[in-house]
């Protein structure tokens, strides 16, 4: 994604006056876990963290991950926002930290955490476990107060220096940081500039009464187009001299709050009321919302394109090129003063429930051509929009009155939570919805059977009866002529999971009544239920005839998401009872379009199939292979394989285990436990691996301390577990895995786990020479 607009410059001006800063961050990140750039806002912590973590990336085996909590509102969201960042999804009933915890308790990561200060005791909680049970992650954070937390370094962000009184020769003015930045930015917007005899002491003047503050700064320099330095600090001055006094906020603080008042002074009325009711989008949004939500009786849609130039040309908005679309938005620090500004024209309601509308109606689309060519676009819009869901749902179910929308919009597009593993958030808002709505609401029943079916697919399954019984109770007054059947559709697939007699009658009941309904796309799953039930109680004609429907259904609908389930359900009727070769094509197409649509979890699935269509040609080794890459995706999203495949699985699963000996198993199983995700998918559809099961990966030169170690590591043992055991301290069990992890060249406990499997099956081979101390 490239950022143009508003701060185009970011990175050439990153550095502006902090390679100090930056050099002190980096000493850290090599030797602190926790690291917190604080200061006032408009400071620059933000950009100076980006530019460090990007060049630090290298020194972390897997990754920097950005966290931007600034767009957040709910502390209970913040691990949710962590796990967006990871690439991590959920469907189990594990908490989403405990997730966060297990994926990082072994990898190399730098976490961003941007913008903490407004949820500082949900970050501050995070980051702890972290901390506490990921010894090799380490916390770079921004705030504009501390974390609190033990062991953490703080690195105040300065303003920028700014030349004294003194100072005025065109010479010595670059020199200075503050005036650097300015200059830097004024070439963006007027390149026709330069410092002379004439203006290089109003330039000064203006840096030296801005404080340094990289934001004020900017917004200043926006402005040299149509205005003089020595012009802007005229129109400086009376803001500046107002807020001097009387006031117990530090200068610096004053000094920004008079810049940014003064900035939209000079907005005409326009473009000050498009600040202001764009202050009510989180994160980005795109031209299509913003004429929805910042035109009103004084501004036109049409005229808002225009409006949003104005305010880029101004700083403040920032532009960025998402694929062929632009999206925009703003600094938190604009953000906020925009909501303020809001709430002083009396249009924060208004504003709000306009944006709240807007994402209905988009929901209401997305909705509608879910099951479509368009699919794939939705998809990837949604993802954008998130920020502006959460927020239009925080706002419906806090606003009296307008609970009822938010039921409606959290009972649609269950495939695209599913997809971005997001059901747990997804049944919050569903409960509070639910919560707050009338207990009349036409729309309850339907929520209360969504709210169902992601309780099965957590296994909750005494809860989602209960779910589905109360509304079975209150069908009477759904206006939505599909909740009955979608009711049938959640209870097939809940027999289905806990293997009942009940699932395919159950099943081919749903599928009917959606298809006497013309509903094609609530067809869909239950025809994949009924296959894989028929199929399973013996009717294997029937399980292939339903699949043959589902999917010229959506062949004919141009779909991607249920194309690729009836694929997998080919994959699993055909592996255990009839064409391996079919299931074979089958589970590799599937797998192929869930890369596509980006669906994770889906991915572990095919993967699995696959491993048991090698366990079903003697390809025990690649099957073992295949069950570890599958696991760690799994892991990943916080799941096991117990939800539609657990009898296929576990019955190749024995027998590829049977066949291989424990050992040897083990040692395949944990090399493509270890694959990374595109490692895995590749390996999947046909490439080798990148190294041979057979082999040990890395010559051994362990002590015999560290031998013991690295076996209680391939139990699974933390280090805290560890150090219990061998009667040894936290810190010196730490080292020893550490390392372990050096003189192997691994980069994660799998990889020891692997290498301790192959130290086994050698030592129980008589004659192998063993290179292993």
């Amino acid at each position: 994604m490239s950022v143009t607009g508003g701060n185009a410059a970011a990175d050439v001006t990153s550095y502006v006056g902090r390679r100090d800063q930056a050099s002190a961050v980096r000493r850290l990140l090599g030797t602190a876990r926790l690291i917190t750039l604080t200061g006032p806002g408009g400071v620059g912590k933000t950009r100076l963290a980006r530019r460090v973590a990007q060049e630090a990336a290298r020194a972390f085996r897997d990754g920097v991950r950005f966290v931007g909590l600034a767009e957040l509102r709910d502390a209970p969201l913040v691990p949710n926002a962590v796990a967006d960042a990871l690439g991590l999804q959920q469907r189990s009933t594990r908490a989403v930290a405990r997730l966060i915890v297990d994926y990082l308790r072994d990898r190399q990561v730098l976490l961003l955490l941007d913008n903490c200060e407004h949820l500082l005791d949900a970050s501050a909680e995070l980051a702890h476990a972290v901390l506490t049970e990921c010894p090799r992650t380490v916390i770079l954070a921004t705030s504009r107060q501390s974390l609190g937390l033990a062991g953490e370094h703080l690195l105040p962000v300065p303003p920028l220096p700014a030349p004294d009184e003194e100072t005025t020769r065109p010479a010595e003015l670059p020199g200075y940081p503050s005036v650097e930045l300015f200059l830097d930015r004024v070439s963006a917007t007027c390149p026709s500039f330069r410092l002379t005899e004439h203006n290089a002491a109003d330039v000064a003047k203006l840096c030296r009464d801005l404080d340094g503050v990289p934001l004020a700064i900017e917004l200043a320099a926006a402005r040299v187009r149509s205005l003089t330095p020595r012009q802007i600090n005229e129109r400086l001055a009376d803001g500046l001299g107002l807020l001097a006094s009387g006031q117990r906020r530090p200068q610096r603080h004053r000094t920004l709050r008079s810049t940014i008042d003064w900035s939209y002074r000079l907005c005409s009325p326009q473009e000050q009321a498009v600040w202001a009711r764009a202050s009510v989008f989180a994160g980005t949004f795109d031209l299509d919302a913003a004429e929805q939500v910042c035109a009103g009786p004084d501004i036109e849609p049409g005229a808002v394109l225009d409006l949003l130039e104005g305010l880029l040309d101004k700083s403040v908005l920032i532009r960025e090129d998402v694929g062929d679309h632009a999206r925009y938005r703003m600094l938190e620090t604009l953000r906020a003063y925009g909501c303020e500004r809001l709430a002083e024209l009396g249009e924060d309601t208004a504003a709000r429930r306009r944006h709240r509308d807007w994402f209905d109606r988009l929901t209401a689309t997305a909705d509608a051509e879910w099951v479509s060519p368009h699919q794939l676009v939705w998809t990837r819009r949604l993802h954008h929009e998130h920020a502006n869901l959460r927020a239009a749902l925080d706002w419906s179910v806090t606003e009296p009155g307008e609970a009822g929308v938010a039921l409606r919009m959290t009972a649609r597009l269950d495939e695209y939570w599913g997809l971005r593993g997001s059901g747990p958030e997804l049944q919050t808002w569903l409960t509070r919805a639910l919560a707050a709505a009338p207990p009349d609401h036409p729309a309850r029943a339907r929520a209360l059977t969504t709210l169902a079916l992601f309780s099965v697919w957590q296994t909750e399954f005494d809860t989602a009866e209960a779910l589905l019984n109360e509304a079975e109770g209150v069908l009477d007054r759904d206006a939505d002529p599909l909740a009955a059947p979608f009711v049938t559709s959640v209870r097939a697939l809940s027999a289905v999971v806990q293997v009942q007699p009940s699932s395919r009658d159950l099943a081919a009941a749903a599928a009917e009544e959606f298809r006497a309904l013309g509903e094609v796309r609530r067809e869909l799953h239950p025809l994949f239920l009924h296959a894989v039930a028929a199929a399973f109680m013996g009717d294997l004609a029937t399980g292939r005839a339903v699949l043959r429907r589902m999917a010229k259904l959506t062949e004919e609908c141009g779909e991607t998401y249920y194309r690729n389930m009836s694929q997998f359900g080919v994959a699993v009727i055909e592996s255990q009872f009839g064409d391996v070769d079919a299931a074979a094509a089958a589970a590799a197409a599937a797998l192929r379009g869930d890369l596509k649509i980006g669906s994770g979890l889906p991915a572990a699935y095919n993967i699995d199939a696959l491993a048991w269509v090698a366990t079903r040609r003697g390809e025990y080794r690649r099957a073992a292979s295949l069950f570890g890459a599958a696991a760690a995706v799994w892991d990943s999203h916080g799941v096991a394989p117990d939800i539609a495949v657990s009898v296929p699985h576990n019955h190749n699963l024995a027998i590829a285990k049977g066949a291989l000996g424990e050992a040897e198993f083990d040692a395949a199983f944990q090399i493509g436990r270890a694959l990374s995700p595109d490692e895995a998918w590749h390996y999947a559809l046909g490439q080798p691996l990148p190294r041979e099961p057979a082999e040990p990966a890395a010559p051994m030169t362990l002590t015999r301390r560290e031998l013991e170690v690295a076996e209680l590591v391939a139990e699974g043992l933390s280090n805290r577990a560890i150090a219990a055991k061998l009667v040894i301290s936290v810190r010196t069990a730490t080292t020893h895995v550490q390392h372990i992890l050096t003189k192997l060249g691994f980069a994660n406990r799998a990889q020891i786990a692997t290498w301790v499997a192959h130290r086994r099956s050698e030592l129980a081979t008589p004659g192998r020479p063993h290179r292993h101390t």
